[in-house]
């Protein structure tokens, strides 16, 4: 970029930031060093592209080198500790600048640190800090930032006496700034030094020409696409960039430099949007604000009624308990009045005695029965003595083990609902995708929000669609082909929300669903096959039929393919389809073929030529290789006994190393009429396992063929004709 260029290219940001396009703190923070937090001082680029001061890179070596030699010396003489500078000395710093230095022989040059801006290991490799690149346009924006922040203060004359002057001029090749009158003196007119190259005031002198690090003598004239730096010739022919990529210096600049502005464009033309949704998230922080404060409110308000139930609680379990403390105190005393009262019998027990000194029989009689009685009864009490009441409380013990379980299980109502989980066995897509899910307790949930979006290339964030569903699945329509959609769920009780399931990312087809049936008159052997009634199904029975055959393999004849087909035709347009084949099948064949190709096979259904032979068989007879016409009235793919057998393409170079792979669950067949293109899609992970030419001259239509015990079904999300199928039944 010419000296004029950047000029106006540096106005033009300068303009922005004083219209307030671009801060000056966002500026700022890209012109800062991040090892010291300053403006950058003759930055250098790092193998990770990130900048670093020049001093700051030979400080980080040697301080990682003094650490490395301060481990050998504690382990020698941990008595001794090492003086520790706060920073190297110029002598250190020349000393590690000097290509191959080293401290001694025992000590190897620390040429490995982490980077400051993105913490990975960077390897400066043998010629350490020389092999490193100068950053001439970040010290160039640096020093422009200078001056501008500091409304650009005078540079002065480097030859004038004292008093210098002012200066106009810097010239580039001298390295020096000038007055008028000084740059007339130092740069005659008619002398070489008058074709110098000079530009305003500066104090940045950086080299007219950037020279390679490897080969100081060589300019820098390319760049390597693989490392992403500039090298020179001699780089490229036998230096560590001989095997690598590389442009021309000039594309290179015109590539990046078209990149550079279209982010730039990008960025500026986002402006009014970036500001919307900066509002947007200033009015969201002050609702979360609210929220919060309000949802705090409500805490403490579920708190406070909890408090009060307890101390209602606690309020009646004291009163019952004094209740009963009294009612056992009362009989208590009422029982020891009583025994209380047999102490003074003891004046009962002196009347007895003087009354056995009556010797008159009959007076004895009259007042000793009465006596009995009354000293009966004393006894008796003694006899069976029984506390009137218990001293245990146990019958008022509060069991809180169940409340105190569920009180420090307390938590908020969105823990509550269980999260759903996608099934992704179940979950399909075509046109239409079919999500389902699974829920631990759905008896919890009200209903669910089913929400989708398209993963958009650009990497742009696509807003989320949301579907409210009763059940657990959902069927979406109207998706886009070829094409990621992200899929995920949550579940409702009343305005409580679950939290979202995990993400499910499923790929569109590469074209619309074709739906068709099977067609069960055109060339079916009811013989071998056997069709279900909705035609969505055909297996091929193993049976006597087959013995029978066999016996004609000893005398050179071989057991026939049964074929099957779709009962509608494709004439034009994209189309695609998906089958599952059963494990336990022997030799399945699908793909397409026209209808002149299966008049041909349906005419002779026991034809004397071998599948051995047929050029897309999937026998390793070597037949494929062997083609030279590249295209084909059909093409069919061989499964079986769970593997896939993929044919060399005629035409392609890039053939798979393997091509014996292991079963899918289902398979998708891709046919573009108007191209004359079949491909053959794991469905799992949608991904193209093989692809050729075919030859579209006619109708075309989808064909099957088995041998032996074996069964195809058509995906049900295909079969859209077994839907109309049930309701007319």
């Amino acid at each position: 970029m010419s000296e004029s260029g950047e000029v106006s290219e540096f106005g033009y940001i300068m303009e922005l930031l004083a219209r307030g396009k671009v801060t000056i703190k966002n500026i700022e923070r890209e012109l800062i060093c991040p090892a010291c937090k300053e403006l950058f001082t003759h930055p250098l680029i790092l193998p990770c592209q990130h900048s670093i001061c020049h001093k700051c890179v030979k400080e980080l070596l040697l301080m990682l080198d003094d650490s490395f030699n301060d481990v050998g010396s504690d382990n020698s003489n941990q008595s001794s500790p090492r003086l520790r500078l706060p920073s190297p000395s110029v002598d250190k710093i020349d000393r590690i600048s000097r290509p191959g230095w080293k401290r001694n022989s025992l000590t190897p040059r620390t040429t490995t640190f982490p980077c400051p801006g993105c913490e990975h290991d960077v390897d400066l490799g043998e010629r350490g800090i020389n092999g490193l690149f100068r950053n001439f346009t970040l010290e160039t924006i640096v020093e422009r930032y200078r001056q501008a922040a500091r409304a650009a203060t005078a540079i002065m004359c480097d030859l004038c006496k004292p008093p210098p002057q002012e200066s106009t001029k810097s010239c580039m090749d001298c390295s020096a700034s000038y007055c008028n009158e000084c740059f007339k003196i130092y740069h005659p007119w008619g002398t070489v030094k008058a074709q110098h190259e000079y530009v305003g005031p500066t104090t940045n002198f950086r080299p007219k020409i950037l020279m390679c690090p490897e080969h100081e003598t060589e300019r820098i004239n390319m760049y390597c696409e693989l490392c992403r730096r500039p090298v020179c010739h001699l780089c490229k022919l036998g230096g560590n960039h001989s095997n690598h990529r590389v442009t021309t210096m000039s594309s290179a600049y015109k590539t990046l430099k078209e990149k550079l502005s279209k982010d730039i464009d990008y960025l500026i033309g986002k402006e009014s949007q970036v500001k919307s949704q900066i509002s947007e998230l200033n009015l969201l922080m002050k609702e979360t604000e609210c929220n919060g404060e309000r949802a705090k409110e409500d805490a403490i308000i579920h708190f406070e009624k909890l408090f009060e139930i307890l101390e209602d609680r606690k309020s009646s379990v004291l009163k019952a308990i004094d209740a009963s403390k009294k009612l056992r105190l009362d009989k208590f005393q009422t029982q020891m009045e009583e025994y209380q009262g047999l102490l003074e019998n003891n004046g009962l027990v002196g009347y007895a005695q003087e009354v056995l000194k009556e010797t008159d029989q009959s007076c004895f009689v009259q007042t000793a029965k009465q006596l009995h009685v009354r000293i009966q009864k004393a006894t008796e009490s003694l006899k069976s003595f029984r506390p009137a009441a218990q001293t245990s409380f146990e019958d008022y013990v509060v069991n809180t083990s169940k409340q105190t379980e569920l009180l420090g299980e307390l938590s908020f109502f969105s823990s509550g609902v269980d999260v759903p989980e996608i099934n992704e066995e179940q979950s399909k897509v075509y046109n239409n995708a079919l999500i389902n899910w699974h829920h631990p307790e759905k008896d919890k949930a009200d209903s669910y929000v089913l929400e989708y979006r398209k993963i958009n290339r650009d990497e742009e964030m696509l807003s989320w669609n949301e579907i409210e569903v009763s059940g657990t699945s959902k069927v979406i329509s109207d998706l886009e082909s070829n094409c990621n959609y992200a899929f995920r769920v949550r579940a409702y009780k009343g305005s409580i929300c679950s939290p979202c399931s995990r993400e499910l990312i499923l790929h569109t087809p590469p074209a619309p669903v074709f739906s068709f049936l099977f067609d069960e008159k055109c060339g079916y052997n009811n013989e071998h096959l056997l069709l279900n009634l909705k035609r969505d199904r055909v297996e091929s029975r193993a049976g006597f039929n087959l013995l029978l055959a066999a016996e004609r393999i000893q005398v050179g004849y071989y057991t026939s393919l049964d074929y099957i087909i779709g009962d509608v035709g494709i004439t034009k347009g994209k189309h695609f389809w998906a089958f599952r084949v059963e494990p336990y099948s022997y030799l399945v064949k699908a793909g397409v073929a026209s209808s002149d190709k299966l008049q041909e096979w349906l005419r002779s259904p026991r034809d004397a030529v071998s599948p051995r032979y047929e050029q897309d068989s999937g026998h390793d007879s070597g037949s494929e290789d062997a083609c030279v016409d590249s295209s084909q009235p059909f093409t069919l793919v061989t499964i079986g006994m769970k593997k896939v057998f993929i044919p060399k393409s005629p035409t392609s170079s890039n053939e798979p190393e393997n091509r014996v792979l292991p079963m899918p669950t289902s398979i998708g067949v891709f046919l573009d009429y108007d191209k004359g293109k079949v491909a053959f899609y794991d469905m799992d992970h949608m991904k193209c396992l093989y692809e050729r030419q075919v030859d579209c001259s006619h109708t075309m239509y989808p064909a099957f063929a088995l041998m032996g015990s074996g069964g195809i079904q058509l995906e049900e999300s295909i079969t859209v004709k077994y839907l109309e199928y049930q309701e007319n039944m």
